[in-house]
């Protein structure tokens, strides 16, 4: 089964990074833990907060997450 791809943009000015899946804008997340959950509700499960930046999982993570603008440690411009 093809998992769907999710973009999380570029910081805005004003902090926060808006997030997709395919079409869908979910939301601006403004840490991992908001990110967790905006996937967990579009049904993406099994990449809990940890996983989009624990060494051992990033691989699976870069899989499913693109990240523009800065990686997971990025929430500011």
């Amino acid at each position: 089964m093809a998992r769907r791809r999710v973009i999380v943009y570029p910081p805005t000015r004003t902090g926060g990074r808006r997030v997709r899946v395919e079409a869908c804008i979910l939301g601006t997340a403004y840490s991992l833990h908001d990110l967790s959950v905006f996937l967990c509700r579009a049904g993406i499960k099994g990449l809990a907060e940890v996983d989009a930046t624990a060494e051992d999982r990033i691989e699976d993570a870069r899989e499913l997450i693109e990240w523009r603008g800065g990686g997971p440690g990025v929430w500011e411009a």
